[in-house]
């Protein structure tokens, strides 16, 4: 995967984390495979990332994925959260905040996308002050999350309309919108100015990328090259069980 090597890779780390391999050999392995950065790793841990030469590229800017924005009964305590950690993002050099739509528990799209951008468009110019990005993640209900409500592109662009921010944008996960509408690389071509951040996996089973699932990722890597991004793709497959993580990451940087 040669087009791999023009676009700059992290990984996740609650997927290669406590798999056998001690963090800092973790953290300093796939500093030297030719890795910049890492999601989603704890924050004991940012000190040591950022000594082996990893930026952290993206965590959590809000807890929970089920309970998220579109409830109003959820609004202060989400709006505290994500003002705090725009803070400590800023601080930490960390440029996106993950967000999280909530289920749908019977709540309709239009009215949960309406309160979704209601925190949101409060939230996003204070992020975009302070060089942060709030990033709404889409995830499938198909499969990982049931329910989930920013289930669809579709409905993810249509909240970054509505919100109007620099501060808030997408965070477009290929292996979860492959599953629930496919037509990966015309959607990262028509609306890729929306899309903030990347994760990757294979399809089905979400394991290593490789000849054995449906997604072609050289082509995607070259589509997202091609419109000229300069973020960070982060890697967020689930290793097979027993094998090495940094033997997984090596192969992806060949």
């Amino acid at each position: 995967m040669t087009k791999m090597k023009q676009l700059q890779f992290g990984f996740s780390w609650w997927c290669f984390a406590n798999r056998g391999v001690e963090p800092e050999v973790l953290l300093s392995g796939a500093a030297r495979l030719g890795y910049r950065a890492v999601d989603l790793i704890d924050e004991a841990l940012w000190p040591l990332a950022r000594d082996h030469g990893l930026r952290i590229a993206a965590v959590n800017g809000h807890g929970t994925i089920e309970d998220g924005l579109n409830r109003r009964e959820n609004t202060r305590r989400i709006e505290n959260e994500l003002l705090a950690n725009i803070d400590k993002a800023a601080q930490w050099q960390i440029p996106v905040l993950i967000c999280f739509s909530g289920n749908r528990n019977g709540l309709d799209d239009e009215t949960g996308l309406a309160i979704c951008a209601e925190t949101l468009g409060r939230v996003a110019p204070r992020a975009a002050e302070v060089g942060v990005t709030l990033a709404m993640e889409l995830l499938n209900s198909k499969v990982d999350h049931p329910d989930y409500q920013a289930d669809h592109s579709a409905w993810g662009l249509r909240l970054c309309e509505r919100v109007g921010s620099p501060g808030f944008g997408l965070l477009y996960d290929i292996y979860h919108m492959q599953v629930m509408e496919g037509d990966i690389i015309r959607t990262i071509q028509d609306h890729h100015p929306r899309f903030v951040h990347y994760h990757t996996a294979g399809n089905p089973g979400r394991g290593p990328i490789n000849s054995t699932q449906e997604l072609y990722y050289p082509a995607i890597f070259n589509a997202i090259m091609e419109t000229g991004y300069t973020g960070y793709v982060t890697h967020e497959f689930i290793p097979p069980k027993g094998s090495d993580p940094l033997r997984e990451l090596a192969v992806l940087m060949q």
